[in-house]
């Protein structure tokens, strides 16, 4: 068992997949970075800088299975470097000739900001895969519903008609300016880092940039173009966009949460065979998904954070900023990743009970309407002698709306009900429409994966 519950054989699941996994455990992350080392070598053998063959070797040998991990964490240790345990670890399995062509002008914030490059592009595709996913649910959904009325809530309480489809459709405008946003960003993230000890590549002289470029190009990455030690920008903009989708998706799991109170029963979790709420209440049908999108999301939140914190560092490296980062980035990654699955499963899975939202709008349904009765009285007396009418009738005179305006001598009783009876649902409808067409037409135009 790991140290950590993300690490747990028990609770692992509830902080990440096996997707994520296969990106950020020890032996995925040593082996990019393997990687990275290789590709700095082929880079440097076009140019002359080692020779071709011991970029060949490298490459052969850079393999995280053929090195003893033991003496690699010996090495980090003794050494109190972040990456020559790793480097001598590679060394010995190198032939004798080819080890000074190893790591040649580079600093262990090229391999590791190049990793995080990585990182963004394989994450980033995840999470791109699965708001698309997500969102083509809710747009089902919110077509399905967009008719099925049911009370608008504000501060928790029931205010105004709205339709289910209308709701949902909100969310799923969300999620699509999430996609948007990780469309719009992806080529300024997804670029590779080589500025050797102060970013000015003088190791390397008049070669240096035109080597990023080859480097860059060999990971499969962009040429940022200038080095980027201190510049934590790109780190920060997208853990923070990791950690507002995650915040949209707790929303929609607030809503649920929310709404399958018994005493409200508009909504519900799938309930999986064999999960249990609780021991000791067995008739409790617990939102355990919906709850723990939320916890999720604040955790992705205080991670962001940090990555936004990094942006502020001192001159041509600062080791605060980019070591916190190795904890962060891999955080906010694994548990937006980890809040996309849970979000794709409730869902896909999300009952909807329209005979209970029905009940709820007839249970208040002159309170209800008393949006439409304040504009058609708004019409006749003014809209504020209007709100202030029927905030007496209401709320201080406690008289049924249509008694209390008639007393008042402020309407008739027809004129009311006439008020009341007229629809307050079309513009919300139609927005559904909006959304609907607007997503639509954005997702023909999108390619399906984030490339």
């Amino acid at each position: 068992m790991g140290t950590r519950l993300s690490s747990s054989t028990l609770y692992a699941h509830l902080w990440g997949t096996p997707e994520l996994a296969a990106i950020f455990d020890e032996h995925a992350m040593l082996q990019s970075w393997l990687d990275i080392l290789a590709a700095l070598a082929r880079a440097q053998s076009t140019l002359g800088i080692v020779p071709a063959e011991s970029a060949a070797a490298i490459t052969s040998a850079a393999k995280v299975d053929a090195l003893d991990l033991d003496y690699v964490a010996e090495q980090t240790r003794v050494s109190s470097h972040s990456t020559l345990g790793l480097i001598r670890g590679l060394l010995r399995v190198l032939p004798e000739q080819v080890r000074e062509h190893v790591y040649v002008g580079a600093t262990v914030q090229d391999v590791s900001d190049t990793w995080f490059g990585v990182v963004m592009r394989e994450v980033g595709a995840i999470v791109y895969r699965d708001l698309r996913a997500i969102e083509a649910s809710l747009l089902e959904l919110a077509q399905t519903h967009r008719d099925t009325v049911m009370a608008g809530r504000t501060h928790g309480q029931p205010g105004a008609p709205i339709t289910f489809g209308f709701k949902v459709a909100s969310w799923a405008d969300e999620v699509r300016r999430h996609i948007e946003r990780l469309r719009e960003g992806r080529d300024r993230w997804l670029v590779g880092q080589l500025g050797g000890a102060v970013g000015a590549l003088a190791f390397f002289g008049a070669d240096g940039p035109e080597l990023r470029a080859r480097f860059c190009a060999e990971v499969g990455l962009a040429d940022p173009g200038i080095s980027w030690l201190t510049a934590r920008d790109r780190i920060a903009e997208f853990g923070t966009v990791l950690a507002m989708a995650a915040g949209t998706l707790a929303r929609i799991g607030t809503e649920v949460y929310e709404l399958a109170r018994p005493e409200i029963g508009e909504l519900a979790e799938a309930a999986p065979p064999g999960a249990v709420s609780s021991i000791t209440m067995p008739h409790k049908r617990n939102p355990e998904g919906s709850e723990h999108l939320d916890t999720l999301a604040r955790l992705a939140r205080s991670s962001s954070a940090v990555l936004v914190e990094g942006m502020v560092a001192g001159h041509e490296r600062d080791g605060r900023s980019w070591k916190a980062e190795w904890i962060a980035l891999p955080e906010v990654c694994q548990l937006t990743g980890t809040a996309l699955r849970l979000a794709r499963s409730l869902v896909d899975g999300l009952e909807v009970h329209p005979d209970a939202m029905a009940r709820t709008v007839d249970r208040f349904g002159p309170g209800l309407g008393s949006e439409r009765v304040l504009a058609g009285l708004s019409a006749k007396i003014g809209k504020h002698r209007a709100q202030q009418a029927l905030h007496e009738v209401l709320r201080t005179d406690g008289a049924d709306l249509a008694e209390g305006l008639v007393a008042r001598g402020l309407a008739t009783a027809e004129q009311v009900r006439g008020w009341g009876r007229a629809s307050a649902i079309d513009a919300a409808a139609g927005m559904v429409d909006t959304v609907l067409e607007r997503a639509r037409a954005a997702r023909a135009g999108e390619p399906e994966q984030w490339s």
